[in-house]
């Protein structure tokens, strides 16, 4: 091998150091990021320039935007690789997409639809209706649907199905109902304690009597051992009506009528006697039981009275012969006795557990029988309520052995439903206000408690009293409950208020009833 001549070294040293020179600037360049990438494809707005054919850098310059040019135009250019290299291919956008991102279908999503929507909101012009409807039949026809309801942006194609057998665990979040807005109701605020309390002294704690009674006139009756007392809600006044002659008689029960001038006193000497509570003096003693009278119950002029015998008698007030019917149904104690608000049954509890419901008239035979009686109490039944709103509906409540409360519909003699008090059953009140009832309790709680009709669910509870609760009895207006227990006090609860809206529109309606006219009592 022939020795390179000086000239021929001297060539390719100034070559070896050109290469290593451009080595070095394309390792610059690379290591730079505001410097374009050879070999790469043009940029967006590169492309555009060519599309439009507006002057501009050539792509195969390299240069990046709004960036000044770093290298000479002229016709020698630096070589742009190392010599004795090949050429690298040029780097092209691969036509397939990858697995790992989602990328939109721009096709489907009829942007010139959407371009059309857009631009047609800012048009303020005003069409007449035969104009939009006869644009609306050209957009069905023309593209298979109504452009005032397409959305600018939609998803396009078929949701896919869920696998066989998934269970979405989030469905009770969105598939639960709603309650409307015009079924919910704001609970009413009832006040847990009494407004009132009154001293009842030497009030009898007997289960079987009947010892309080409120008439239309808002005249509240007391029978307190020997003495009856008046007490005047409106004015407070007490009046004492009357005192038994015989110190060991006493009053078993008191009953106002209908219209709230005359009330009526059984004794325990077997004796039922008329007042008239305005002029404060007795108009008839009746004398038909052998036992003492304690229940009580009025039917326009009929008086009925229950006995502890079992017999409960009708009462003519108007006759001198007064006893016009006797009921025998039961073997015990009568200690629970209700007309119903239209007349046509009278509803009788004994200490024998039975509830009897009485027709107002005889059978064919001359005498009185029982259309149902109710066997399924398992103790002494004495509260009894008739439903105000629905006549053939009644509530009856049964004593320690028992402890519930049963709904009847007397017509058909089933029992429309059952709840458990937990404890003895005293009295039983319906609301004239709102679909409820209302019951006083004995041991252990003393309670009253507030029912919501017909479900049976417990409102509230009224503490208070120390001992049972004997009766209840409820105002004229229906807003405020009298309890008395053998605590030796009355408690008024106010329950039952009325929205005042509500109470305008009751008091219009009864202003428009009749009146009823009172017969006099002979």
């Amino acid at each position: 091998m022939l020795p390179l001549s000086r000239a021929a070294r001297a060539s390719a040293a100034e070559r070896s150091a050109m290469a290593q020179f451009v080595f070095e600037a394309d390792l610059h360049g690379l290591l730079k990021l505001d410097t374009p990438i050879p070999n790469a494809p043009p940029a967006r707005w590169q492309r555009k320039a060519k599309e439009s054919g507006a002057p501009g850098p050539s792509p195969a310059a390299g240069l990046s935007p709004m960036k000044p040019a770093n290298r000479s135009h002229s016709s020698s250019k630096t070589p742009s690789r190392t010599p004795g290299k090949s050429g690298s291919k040029i780097q092209s956008t691969p036509t397939k997409a990858g697995g790992d991102r989602y990328i939109p279908n721009r096709s489907t999503m009829q942007m010139e639809m959407a371009n059309f929507l857009l631009t047609k909101e800012n048009d303020s012009a005003e069409e007449s209706p035969t104009k939009k409807e006869q644009q609306k039949a050209w957009a069905v026809n023309l593209n298979g649907f109504d452009i005032e309801e397409t959305k600018i942006l939609r998803l396009s194609g078929k949701p896919q199905n869920a696998p066989e057998g998934y269970q979405n665990n989030l469905k009770v979040l969105y598939s639960q109902k709603i309650t409307p807005g015009s079924s919910r109701k704001n609970g009413r605020y009832i006040p847990s304690m009494p407004d009132r309390i009154l001293d009842a002294p030497e009030i009898r704690n007997d289960y079987y009597l009947n010892l309080i009674d409120w008439s239309s006139q808002n005249f509240l009756a007391v029978a307190l051992d020997n003495s009856v007392y008046l007490w005047n809600h409106s004015s407070g006044e007490i009046i004492q009506l009357l005192q038994m002659d015989h110190p060991d008689d006493y009053a078993c029960s008191v009953s106002w009528i209908t219209g709230g001038h005359y009330l009526a006193v059984g004794t325990s000497n077997a004796e039922v006697q008329l007042w008239d509570v305005q002029q404060q003096k007795r108009l008839r003693n009746m004398t038909s039981h052998s036992s003492r009278v304690g229940s009580l119950s009025w039917n326009s002029y009929i008086l009925s009275s229950g006995a502890r015998t079992g017999h409960i008698h009708h009462h003519d007030v108007r006759v001198a012969e007064h006893h016009v019917a006797t009921l025998a149904g039961h073997t015990q104690e009568v200690c629970g006795l209700k007309w119903s608000p239209d007349g046509r049954y009278l509803a009788s509890g004994g200490n024998d557990n039975l509830v009897n419901i009485w027709p107002c008239t005889q059978g064919d035979s001359g005498d009185f029988a029982p259309v149902q009686t109710f066997t399924q109490h398992q103790g002494a039944v004495k509260a009894v309520a008739w439903c105000p709103w629905q006549s053939n509906v009644l509530a009856t409540g049964g004593g320690t052995s028992d402890r519930h409360i049963r709904i009847w519909n007397v017509c058909s003699g089933t029992c429309l439903s059952a709840v458990d008090a937990h404890s003895q059953v005293c009295s039983i009140l319906w609301s004239t206000n709102y679909k409820e009832l209302i019951s006083g309790h004995g041991f252990a709680q003393n309670q009253l408690v507030i029912w919501k009709y017909p479900t049976m669910a417990k409102v509230t509870e009224l503490r208070g009293h120390t001992a049972r609760v004997l009766n209840l009895t409820m105002s004229p207006d229906g807003v405020t409950v009298a309890s008395a227990a053998a605590d030796e006090t009355l408690r008024l609860w106010r329950c039952f208020e009325m929205d005042p809206i509500k109470k305008k529109e009751k008091e219009k309606a009864n202003a428009a009833k009749s009146s009823i006219i009172h017969q006099g009592i002979r």
